[in-house]
Parts: C-alpha cells; sequence; structure tokens
C-alpha cells in the first residue's frame, strides 16, 4: 500500500441535471453561488480536487453548463487550498490558447489550476458545432500531441514542435506557469491507457470492481515503467453515505426507479457506441448496463454505498490496489460533501494509519 493517504475530488456540478440521469429529487444546483460555497464546504471538509466538466452541447438531460476554464477561475477565487481541474477538449481548444489561459490562471491562484485533457467521445457535440470528428484512436493520438505542446510551452523557450496535428515554430510563452499544472485525461480503452503511460500526470478510471481497477493499475503502471513514466491513478464513485446500509441502498434503489428512460438510453447509445469504437471494443461504456447509466461515469460500479465505515474500507481497498484518488459525485452535494467530510474522511485516515503501522513480515 502507498505510503501517500489517498486524495479526493468532486466533479463541480456546473451542469443541470447533476450526476444522475434520474427524476429523483437532487438539491444540487448548477448556479455559480451554490458552486461557489460547495467549493469552500470541500476545501473545508479536506478535498484536495475538484473537477470541472466541459460539454459543448448535450441531449440526455445534461443541457445547461458552464465553461470549464471560466467557471473553475471563480471556484479558485472563492478557495485558499483547494485545486481545480479544468476539462479542456482538444478541437475546440488549441494548445496555445489552454496553456496561456492556465498559465496565467496558475499565476493569478498560485499554482492551483490542473487540466484535464477529455479526447472526446460524443459525435453528435463535434458536429453540431462543425468541428471535425476523427476515429477513436486517433483522438487520443491528437491528445497526446495537446499534451507534449502544453509541457513544451509551459517548460521550454523558443519551443518547436511538429507533429501531425499542431505544430510550434520557437515559441515561447511569458509568464509561464509558477510551477507545472498537473494534467489528467480518462478512458479505458487500450488508446487510452498507452497514453496515460507515456504522457500524462494522472489517469481517471470508470467506477469498476476492486478487481477491474487493479487490472487496469497494473497493466498502466507496467507500461509506464517501461517507458521510464510515473502516472497516478484515479477512480470515480458515487458516494451514498448514510448512518445505515439500508438507508444508503434505498437511496440507490430510488434513484434507479426514477431513471429517466429517454435520457438513460440517450446517454446510453451514445456512450455505449464511443464505447465499441476502440479497435479492442473496450473503451468506457462498452459493458455498462442501464443501471450503471444511470450515473454517467459507471459511479454505482465502485460500490462506495452504505455506513461511514463500510465506504472507508472500500476506499482503503481500493488504495491497496493502487488507487492514489477517488473522484466523487453525490445526490445532495452540499450536504453529502460536508457529510463526507465529518464522517467517511476521518476513518479513511485511521485505517491508513493502522495499515501503515503493521510491521512487514522480514524476509529470510
Amino acid at each position: 500500500m502507498s505510503q501517500q493517504a489517498v486524495k479526493f475530488a468532486y466533479w463541480v456540478p456546473n451542469v443541470s441535471g447533476g450526476l444522475v440521469v434520474s427524476k429523483i429529487e437532487q438539491r444540487t444546483d448548477w448556479g455559480i453561488e451554490y458552486n461557489r460555497k460547495l467549493a469552500q464546504l470541500a476545501e473545508a471538509a479536506g478535498f484536495e480536487y475538484a473537477l470541472t466538466q466541459i460539454r459543448f452541447t448535450a441531449g440526455y438531460g445534461a443541457e445547461f453548463q458552464h465553461e470549464s476554464v471560466a467557471f473553475s477561475h471563480a471556484l479558485l477565487a472563492a478557495t485558499s487550498k483547494l485545486k481545480v481541474i479544468a476539462a479542456i477538449l482538444p478541437g475546440p481548444w488549441q494548445p496555445a490558447l489552454a496553456a496561456k489561459q492556465l498559465a496565467t490562471i496558475d499565476q493569478l491562484t498560485n499554482g492551483r489550476i490542473a487540466v484535464n485533457i477529455v479526447s472526446g467521445w460524443f459525435k453528435g457535440e463535434f458536429q453540431a458545432i462543425g468541428e471535425h470528428w476523427l476515429e477513436h484512436d486517433e483522438r487520443y493520438r491528437r491528445s497526446e500531441e495537446f499534451i507534449r505542446s502544453l509541457r513544451g510551452i509551459w517548460s521550454q523557450d523558443n519551443f518547436t514542435f511538429r507533429g501531425d496535428f499542431y505544430r510550434f515554430d520557437n515559441y515561447s510563452l511569458k509568464p509561464k506557469p509558477l510551477g507545472r499544472p498537473e494534467i489528467f485525461q480518462g478512458g479505458s480503452s487500450r488508446a487510452a491507457r498507452d497514453m496515460a503511460a507515456r504522457v500524462s500526470d494522472w489517469y481517471f478510471t470508470n467506477g469498476n470492481s476492486v478487481e477491474g481497477i487493479k487490472a487496469q493499475v497494473d497493466d498502466i503502471r507496467a507500461k509506464a515503467a517501461a517507458n521510464q513514466h510515473s502516472v497516478k491513478i484515479g477512480v470515480n464513485a458515487f458516494v451514498i453515505a448514510r448512518d445505515t446500509e439500508e438507508e444508503a441502498k434505498a437511496v440507490l434503489a430510488q434513484i434507479i426507479d426514477q431513471a429517466d428512460p429517454e435520457a438513460v438510453n440517450a446517454f446510453g447509445d451514445a456512450a455505449k457506441q464511443a464505447g465499441r469504437a476502440s479497435p479492442e471494443g473496450e473503451g468506457n461504456w462498452a459493458k455498462s448496463t442501464f443501471e450503471d447509466l444511470v450515473q454517467y461515469n459507471d459511479g454505482f460500479k465502485t460500490n462506495l454505498i452504505g455506513t461511514p465505515q463500510q465506504i472507508a474500507e472500500r476506499i482503503v481497498a481500493l488504495k491497496a490496489v493502487g488507487v492514489d484518488l477517488v473522484l466523487t459525485g453525490f445526490l445532495h452535494f452540499q450536504e453529502e460533501v460536508e457529510y463526507f467530510g465529518k464522517r467517511v474522511l476521518p476513518l479513511v485516515r485511521e485505517l491508513e494509519a493502522k495499515a501503515q503501522s503493521v510491521p512487514t513480515a522480514e524476509v529470510a
């Protein structure tokens, strides 16, 4: 088990409809006042990161969504320690613009901006805004060039790069970021994992069982080691923490029972098509059921649903197989982030401390 404490992030609900495709009441709002208060609550609760989303258009209950970089800056301005990960989509964004935007925000917030490079899976979105649609593995090749460009711009003067998608000729960005903003990416396909093993600081995977996550972690870390690279792992999880297991399971049942079939199926059709578009047919959502798709990123699969003690034990089990960060979603964000900070996170830290204090067996 890693000596480092597992980190926590939360999905910023900067989108209408919350994070489940269900008609159940969600006391969550996509407006700035709600999200400023949420960021402050999360910071006080012990969360290290928040992740903003990016979607230019969507037809599955997520139509209203703020632009991620501007929204991230607003949340950073309302906090003092929290890092915010701004989602950026190659195609609509060019690396020169993204590098400059993020370097400026980094300067203004004392190094608290990070970036999530989203390779894109929703073909209808690209068509709607007149962006050229690339095939699955080509999108990851473009994202890798995007990341290499960001890194070069931020670290070098007279940066020159000759790629298939981006080119730079003696470009010097000033001012540069105070440090090197962390770069996140997601995906479950072979192309996504291989890209992470070459260039990314962090790899996000959809929710999964402990065994499924271990297989991904082992695969990525072995590939990264062969590339003389290291990458940290984050996993998506929808958290339902209640005083009793029965209460938590009842909430899950209500979410699924009140799922919006039209919205779930619209999302599922597009998402599964994207997941199966990888050459090996194993991208995100390729094997997701209707119930899985009620939460956009397979968050129910991670099974952080139960009492604080049960959830803390499952988080430490994830850490034991190599997870460095848990990316959390909630039904009622403000109340549940606060509850998580008071009731779950201290138990995680206790279990981590106990695990570190257990002496390892001596090898003869």
